[in-house]
């Protein structure tokens, strides 16, 4: 019989096929002691197995490139962190065997990130992960993963790691379904970057039997088990009105009645430049330069290696926009040589901007790489700090920026509620504002954007987010400047057009995501979609926003 589950749409597109569960998760190992003598040897067997999981983590970013190589390679640092290791050889040293000393040592650093807030507690998935990598290859079992399987099927899990997400295969994984993540969650990324139909935070993934065949609707959160014959025809059909919409949509991004819009990409480094080329980008919104930082968690990287990865990626878009964040360390991205070790909640402690005004000399290098990256191109380069409070801030970021030398536009993220609320005044300091709407709305509604069990407020429909958006573009509009969109909100295509009536001047997403948002725009005019917007606003929780914004579009 037919059934419908709903749970959170975070990648386009329609997956049919039978249900094939995640590997179980490593057994834990036996507690034994071992003799004194053994000890050494079984400490040098932990180091081997925690280097070679390191380097298999660095090794599948490469392969995977840009979000995810950025996600791998902050997990390979977390298996070498040098306090965790300390623990294991101390635990070791008094009769663990390795393998149950990592197991322990784990542990323990897990209950510390789960009580340190829930910014870091949405991190417990990765460390787990990292764990039964370690302890899979200590105990010479394989480690759980992706099913083994011929045939083309719906990955069912609990969670997926980043390790498993980046390197799925479409061709075999037609969808995903979890049961924990959000809709900002790095699994969500990454599959809206493979360009894999996705569904998070739905209770009860798990109980769908192996082999069940289950439609899988990533822009609805639809899952329908046992789909009929003619739910399986409907929703073929409705994906293919879509994929031939796709098509027939090109060129610059606008309204039906030609107010420009200008689609841009979100990119985490030279990797991901071929994607958004072909998607047909025009310019970038977001250029995380983390990437170059997590290369070495001991030392900034040079002014030289920055110049050259900056340089890659602004002569892809020659007389286009790139939009370059500075460095975001601090909370789920730790430095070692940045930022501190013993902060009791560092989502809300020194993080982004805040780290590089503590650490100046590393933001005038960037600063500089940056305005010899750009000498010579017709590149249009613009700058900004994240995490942007107040116009303090903006005002230290910007003066920054002049004693670097950089002929750059300023601006200033909003992620920050007060930055939104006080929009005007941070617009006396920069040139523009550009909203990252995942930490936006994870400060506003204090839910985590990693935690599956707060993903309703985690929605960007949610109307207090909306609000905080028409403040800073109307406050952008007044000053004469520009408020774009860089977060995750704008790779929905109802919501873009929501956006584009809130005011915001352009959208930057992942590259996968450009095409739908062409082509949803393109069917409506710009006061269509102001009536969206107001529609949404008025409304009192996420879905009402979202079901009003669709009846006023579809004319209902």
């Amino acid at each position: 019989m037919e059934t419908t589950l709903r749970g959170v749409g975070v990648s386009h597109g329609v997956a049919i096929g039978e249900v094939r569960h995640m590997g179980t998760a490593v057994l834990e190992p036996p507690a034994k002691q071992i003799p004194a003598e053994e000890a050494e040897r079984e400490q040098g067997r932990a180091r081997q197995a925690v280097d070679a999981v390191a380097a298999d983590l660095m090794a599948r970013g490469n392969l995977a490139g840009g979000e995810a190589q950025a996600v791998l390679e902050a997990q390979a640092m977390m298996a070498q962190d040098p306090e965790l290791m300390s623990d294991v050889d101390r635990r070791i040293a008094v009769g663990s065997t390795a393998e149950r000393a990592v197991y322990d040592a784990f542990a323990a650093y897990r209950e510390l990130l789960a009580a340190a807030g829930e910014y870091l507690a949405g991190r417990v998935a990765d460390l787990d992960d990292v764990r039964n990598r370690i302890v899979a290859r200590l105990l010479g079992v394989p480690m759980p993963g992706v099913p083994d399987s011929d045939e083309p099927y719906v990955l069912v899990a609990r969670d997926l790691a980043p390790a498993d997400t980046a390197l799925l295969d479409p061709t075999l994984v037609l969808g995903f379904v979890t049961e924990e993540g959000g809709p900002t969650s790095h699994s969500a990324i990454l599959a809206r970057a493979l360009g894999v139909p996705a569904v998070v935070a739905l209770p009860g993934a798990g109980e769908l039997a192996e082999g069940t065949v289950i439609a899988v609707d990533g822009s609805t959160g639809d899952i329908f088990v046992n789909p009929s014959a003619e739910k399986k025809a409907a929703l073929e059909a409705a994906a293919a009105e879509r994929k031939a919409a796709l098509s027939a949509s090109t060129g610059p991004g606008a309204t039906a009645d030609g107010h420009k819009m200008p689609l841009l990409a979100n990119v985490g480094g030279p990797a991901d430049v071929p994607a958004a080329l072909e998607a047909g980008a025009e310019g970038v919104g977001l250029f995380r330069t983390e990437f170059l930082f997590l290369d070495d968690s001991k030392s900034a990287p040079s002014e030289e290696k920055q110049v050259e990865a900056y340089r890659q990626v602004l002569e892809a878009f020659p007389e286009g926009r790139v939009v370059v964040r500075v460095l975001d360390a601090g909370a789920d991205k730790p430095l070692d040589f940045l930022t501190p070790a013993d902060e009791p909640n560092p989502a809300l402690g020194v993080r982004g901007l805040r780290t590089l005004l503590d650490h100046p000399e590393v933001l005038r290098t960037q600063l500089t790489a940056l305005a010899k990256a750009a000498e010579g191109l017709p590149v249009h380069l613009e700058v900004m700090a994240p995490m942007v409070a107040d116009r303090a801030d903006a005002k230290a970021f910007a003066d920054a920026c002049r004693e670097a030398g950089l002929r750059a536009k300023f601006g200033a993220m909003v992620e920050i509620p007060s930055a939104a609320l006080r929009a005007r005044s941070v617009l006396q300091e920069v040139e523009f504002l550009s909203l990252g709407t995942n930490d936006l709305a994870q400060y506003t509604f204090a839910a985590d954007r990693q935690v599956g069990a707060v993903s309703r407020l985690q929605d960007p429909w949610q109307p207090a987010l909306l609000d905080l958006v028409a403040l800073s573009a109307e406050a952008a509009n007044a000053e004469g400047k520009s408020c774009g969109v860089c977060g995750e909100a704008a790779s929905d295509p109802l919501l873009a057009c929501v956006l584009t009536g809130l005011g915001v001047t352009s959208l930057s997403m992942g590259a996968a995501s450009i095409p739908y948002v062409r082509a949803m725009l393109a069917k409506y005019t710009l006061a269509q979609c102001e009536r969206a917007a107001l529609a949404a606003r008025a409304a009192d929780s996420a879905d009402e926003a979202r079901a009003a914004a669709q009846a006023v579009l579809s004319g209902e």
